[in-house]
């Protein structure tokens, strides 16, 4: 005859809270099983008995009792904490993995695979692509960049973020560009729909149709855009959008507009109309930094959903997708979020300048 455990000793409180988990059926079944494991143990009921009742080995519930004095109702709830597995590389093996990534190319590519690495050092592919993931390295990836040389950059700078983190009052700043050159294309057969298992299909050669220029500012308020979609990019076209930003704006209101460097802005003409309409005050910024022009984000999200895998079938219908899409955009603007600091802006760009010399 098995001779009974010691009996568990539980206070009504935990009995009942024990009960109301054997109970209810919406208690995971691990949960169930360990309070029902500790109600029979309360009850002096053999480990060996109680394995039987409750579908666990003897020595899960000879453990459970264990942690049950330790714990409390904090083993019932919880999974017993698990030694995880030994790590199989040292710190300085991953170190060695990270430098080779950073600073050695394999002999007969430009830049080192997982399978290519995992041949160099002997791992294997997955832990490659652990070590790689944990600290963010990407070899198969580029992406561009260009320093500006403007001499004048630092106060451009400033200027720039400064309207973005702290207009001026009674104003209204204003993103303001050009997208050209954009295309109507037609494919010369019919696109094939995406199926189960299909991805949308469509024939690599298009008819062009023409093209058009939208004209567009951003207010930074809140994020509302004013558009003008014009047959071509000139002066005339600007100074034209120009009026058009004058009536739709209110009168009382300063308007800052940041620009790029593009000629038609500096027109002669434009500058004349400007002499005359003193509430505009035009901010350039510096050469070869768009990326602080922050239509060009809204301009890159117009390309990726309305522009790119567009199908249009004339010049008037590419005019028409283009205000639709404008249309539905300021039904639900959102305002500018710019949070870059000029001082951090200008950290990193250091950085950058100190690593294109330093040699590696």
């Amino acid at each position: 005859m098995q001779s009974a455990a010691p009996r568990v000793r539980l206070t009504a409180s935990v009995r009942t809270q024990l009960s109301a988990l054997v109970r209810s059926g919406a208690t995971p079944q691990k949960v169930a099983r360990r309070a029902k494991t500790m109600l029979l143990a309360g009850q002096g009921i053999s480990n060996t008995d109680i394995a039987t009742e409750a579908g666990m080995s003897r020595q899960a519930v000879v453990s459970l009792r264990k942690r049950f004095d330790e714990l409390g109702m904090r083993c019932v709830l919880r999974d017993a904490p698990r030694p995880g597995r030994k790590p199989k590389l040292t710190d300085e093996q991953v170190r060695a993995v990270v430098e080779k990534t950073l600073y050695s190319k394999p002999k007969d590519a430009t830049h080192w695979s997982t399978r290519s690495m995992a041949k160099a050092t002997g791992y294997s592919n997955a832990t490659i692509q652990r070590i790689w993931s944990e600290h963010v390295l990407k070899p198969h990836l580029t992406t561009t960049f260009k320093l500006s040389n403007d001499p004048h950059f630092v106060k451009k700078l400033r200027d720039i973020v400064g309207l973005y983190l702290n207009p001026p009052d009674r104003a209204l700043v204003l993103s303001v560009d050009e997208k050209s050159q954009i295309q109507a294309l037609d494919r010369t057969q019919p696109a094939l729909p995406l199926g189960h298992g299909y991805l949308e299909t469509r024939t690599h050669d298009y008819v062009r149709h023409g093209t058009a220029t939208l004209f567009a500012a951003m207010s930074v308020l809140d994020g509302r855009i004013i558009s003008s979609v014009k047959q071509r990019h000139r002066h005339q076209e600007f100074l034209e959008f120009l009026k058009q930003i004058d009536r739709e704006t209110p009168k009382r209101l300063q308007l800052h507009l940041i620009l790029d460097n593009y000629g038609t802005h500096k027109h002669p003409v434009v500058r004349e109309w400007l002499e005359t309409h003193r509430r505009f005050h035009l901010h350039f910024t510096p050469t070869s930094s768009s990326w602080l022009n922050v239509i060009e984000r809204w301009f890159a999200d117009l390309t990726e959903k309305r522009i790119r895998r567009g199908v249009f079938k004339s010049l008037p219908a590419l005019e028409r997708a283009l205000r639709s899409y404008i249309k539905i955009y300021n039904a639900n603007p959102g305002p500018i979020r710019w949070t870059a600091k000029a001082k951090n802006i200008l950290a990193k760009i250091n950085r950058c300048k100190e690593a294109l010399v330093t040699p590696h």
